[in-house]
């Protein structure tokens, strides 16, 4: 490994240099053989390795190499479990060691803004303190290994509609406290060697070249060493995007990048000191996770753990005394999930297994006496009444009917939003009517938040997220008791969407998305004014019950005793929140401050201990643009759930007295009525004038609007082949297949069609192809051909 880059970059031409700040092609950066400088591979990988062997996407439609699927990260955030997803990065970082990648595409950790967000099955939690922690252990987990991990994706990236041209409106007290905390944890504690930007705007810059967030916060605030790599097709403009501090934009441009920041350093656009400054950044990260090592990759090994981690995540949501299942019990195995799984998300995340355990073979293994199985219905199109009368037959001969029900493949997708949180009708229908004839056990697979009226139905359930590869095992455990639930939610289950605070405000329009429910996201709103939920955040059920005793609160945190009280071994999830009356500025009425997962064996006691932390106390001054501590009073809460609070204590604490807020104009937030705060509240809160939120018609289409938006184009032909694409998109929701290709080119922006071309598209082309759209055929035409001429003919100069 090079000492010193800097004697690296002065043996470089200048295109040498600007060539290593884009990618070779979709998975790797370049190389400069004559200086024996190599390629970096990069990969995706949240929950397992998706290296693509051949032809490359980043939507998961072509498969990668075989690896271990693991739970996804929003299943392993209800574990709660510091240390599994330490262990799960690590095997990570084994598995990229051994198919030579440098850098894994994740852990992704932004918060559950809004349950609808289709890819909340590829995060933590809504819940920056919780999400900042398990990030951090994963990425401790991959880099012990010699690899590289990427946080992403940074920053304010909570909606997928229209996600690459999105411009996220947020206050600087709510994107630093609820957005921006989890990033600050996960980089300082887990040391992560590279940064994804987000494809979105943040406050009208996009986040790729947002000096703000890459340099003096990244850098000069939290003392981030690594680099920042674009989102896929992420990158606006190459240049602003180096001085911002961004190092590879990927995938490749050609040299079209190139030629942008060769030309910005000769006309003086771009000093060439910055332009080393970047390649020496990015040189120190490619040699600290150069693969220099074979391994032996044991899978089955990793496969046992993918189940452990799967048992610590699975959560029993309701049980009146059915499980555990008892021995030779005669059950009914009903639901489609039983038979075909879904145990991964869908996009970029896609991992392909190189093994999947079975439902139907593994209950065969059970102390059970297993009398059937019936598909009950059908994942998609009109319910199926034969299937759930067969259904209804066989549940009556069976004591308990274990009934398998979920979100189906087109509920969860990258590139597009939820619509609404419920599980099929089918679905329930088929379980109403089990219901009326035996007991009911319902265990659930979804990424997400679902509404669950027909919670009355069931006499238990099992809520195993996406489980991954070993999840049919890891379920099969937790119904027979031979392991006892420990997960708890890392997300609120509302009753029913319309309690959502920011239902009015998401996703957003086609310009902006606004923020306007500020920091009371998730428990944070539900707590503040007292909704009714059908579950709280923190919340799970086991097979034993403790209980909590003498808090003792200390200048340096709190001690208290947890004690198993009830039969059997098993392990809890004990949760610190910290409040403050809001006298000055408002607040939420108490927020996640600190966690631990202890096991006990039944009648064992526990002193636990949690200490305060530099998050402990602070609150975000925009007055100061720094975080301060607020002089006062704080509530101590420790309990098993936000609203399961067994102690409570108090601590006064030094500190500053915040400049007072106008709580007439805020009003809206002291009291935490935020589901329809209006556009001049939200305005005094921004504290800047809210840009416009939609799309004037009358303007010309240009590089940074959607290809969505050709429906308003001029040009007849651009309109009809946006109807012909859309239209084909939406067919293949309807057949249960989402192309997850035509919602990516759909969604996209015109500059993406030289960002994604691999370099067969330059921007001068696109904004010869806009002249098309917008009208101007023959002048659009001609350019297209010249700038194709000028391109090819300057090729890699």
């Amino acid at each position: 490994m090079p000492s010193n880059y800097g004697s690296i970059t002065t043996q470089m031409t200048l295109v040498e240099k600007a060539s290593l700040l884009s990618g070779e092609d979709f998975w790797h950066s370049r190389k400069i053989d004559r200086l024996n400088i190599p390629a970096m591979a990069l990969a995706d990988g949240p929950h397992g390795l998706r290296k693509q062997a051949s032809e490359g996407d980043h939507l998961g439609l072509v498969k990668g190499v075989a690896a271990t699927c693991f739970p996804t990260s929003a299943t392993m955030a209800n574990s709660w479990d510091v240390e599994m997803c330490e262990a799960v990065g690590k095997a990570l970082g084994k598995e990229a060691v051994y198919n030579e990648v440098n850098i894994i595409l994740g852990p992704g950790l932004n918060i559950k803004r809004s349950p609808l967000c289709g890819r909340n099955f590829e995060y933590y939690s809504e819940d920056p303190y919780q999400a900042g922690k398990l990030a951090a252990a994963y990425t401790r987990g991959i880099q012990s290994e010699g690899v590289g991990a990427c946080l992403k994706h940074f920053a304010a990236n909570n909606q997928e509609y229209l996600r690459m041209t999105n411009d996220s409106i947020v206050d600087d007290r709510t994107l630093h406290e609820i957005y921006l905390t989890g990033f600050e944890i996960a980089v300082k504690e887990g040391k992560p060697k590279a940064v994804m930007s987000s494809y979105n705007k943040v406050n009208g810059t996009y986040s790729h070249e947002h000096k703000y967030l890459l340099r003096d916060l990244l850098v000069d605030t939290w003392r981030f060493e690594g680099m920042v790599v674009s989102d896929w097709g992420g990158s606006n403009d190459a240049v602003e995007s180096v001085k911002a501090g961004a190092h590879l934009e990927m995938p490749s441009t050609g040299y079209d990048s190139v030629h942008q920041i060769v030309d910005a350093v000769k006309s003086g656009n771009l000093d060439e000191t910055v332009l080393d400054e970047r390649v020496e950044e990015y040189l120190k990260v490619l040699y600290e996770t150069e693969i220099n090592r074979k391994i032996e990759l044991d899978f089955e090994a990793h496969h046992k753990l993918a189940q452990k981690a799967a048992e610590a995540s699975i959560i029993l949501l309701k049980n009146e005394d059915v499980l555990p299942l008892k021995p030779d019990c005669k059950v009914a195995i009903v639901g489609d999930f039983a038979d075909t799984p879904r145990y991964q998300g869908a996009g970029s995340s896609m991992v392909n297994p190189y093994k999947l355990d079975s439902t139907l073979e593994v209950m065969k293994q059970a102390n059970l006496d297993i009398i059937g199985y019936a598909s009950g219905y059908d994942r998609v199109g009109k319910c199926a009444h034969d299937k759930c009368e067969e259904a209804v037959n066989l549940a009556k001969k069976a004591d308990v009917a274990v009934v398998y029900i979920g979100l189906n493949e087109i509920d969860e997708v990258e590139g597009q939003d939820r619509q609404h949180l419920k599980i099929s009708s089918c679905q329930i229908e088929l379980l109403e009517a089990v219901a009326k004839v035996t007991k009911v056990v319902a265990v659930i697979s979804g990424g997400s938040v679902i509404e669950m009226p027909w919670e009355t139905q069931c006499d238990a359930i099992v809520h195993g997220y996406l489980t991954g590869q070993a999840g049919a095992n890891a379920i099969l455990n937790v119904l027979t008791g031979a392991v006892n639930p420990s997960g708890k939610l890392s997300e609120s289950y509302p009753l029913k969407y319309e309690d959502v605070p920011n239902i009015n405000y998401y996703p957003g329009n086609e310009r902006t998305s606004e923020y306007r429910e500020g920091l009371y996201v998730g428990y944070r709103y539900y707590d503040k004014v007292g909704q009714d939920v059908r579950y709280p955040f923190g919340y799970g059920l086991s097979y034993t019950s403790f209980e909590y005793s003498d808090l003792v609160v200390m200048q340096d945190g709190v001690r208290f005793s947890l004690k198993n009280i009830g039969p059997v071994a098993g392990a809890e999830i004990a949760q610190l929140y910290i409040g403050k009356d809001q006298n000055l500025i408002h607040h939420p009425s108490k927020e996640l401050k600190g966690f631990k997962k202890i096991f006990l064996m039944p009648g064992e006691t526990a002193i636990v201990e949690m200490p305060f932390d530099d998050y402990s106390f602070r609150y975000y001054d925009v007055n100061e643009n720094s975080f301060q501590i607020e002089n006062g009073l704080y509530q101590l809460l420790v309990g098993s759930s936000s609203r399961e609070i067994k102690l409570k204590g108090e601590i006064k604490i030094d500190g500053k007295t915040p400049e007072k807020e106008d709580q007439q104009k805020l009003s809206d937030y002291y009291k935490g009525t935020v589901s329809a705060v209006s556009f001049d509240t939200f305005q005094a809160l921004y504290g800047d004038v809210v840009p416009k939120a939609t799309w004037d018609r009358t303007e010309p289409l240009g590089l940074n609007d959607s290809l969505a938006q050709m429906v308003y184009a001029k040009s007849f032909l651009a309109r009809t082949a946006i109807k012909i694409l859309i239209g084909l998109r939406n067919k293949s929701v309807k057949k249960g297949n989402p192309d997850l290709n035509l919602f990516f080119l759909s969604n996209m922006p015109f500059r993406a069609i030289a960002k994604m071309s691999n370099g067969a598209v330059s921007i001068a082309m696109t904004k010869n192809i806009l002249d098309i759209v917008n009208g101007h055929f023959f002048k659009g035409l001609g350019g297209l051909v010249r700038s194709f001429i000028s391109y090819r003919k300057r090729g890699l100069n």
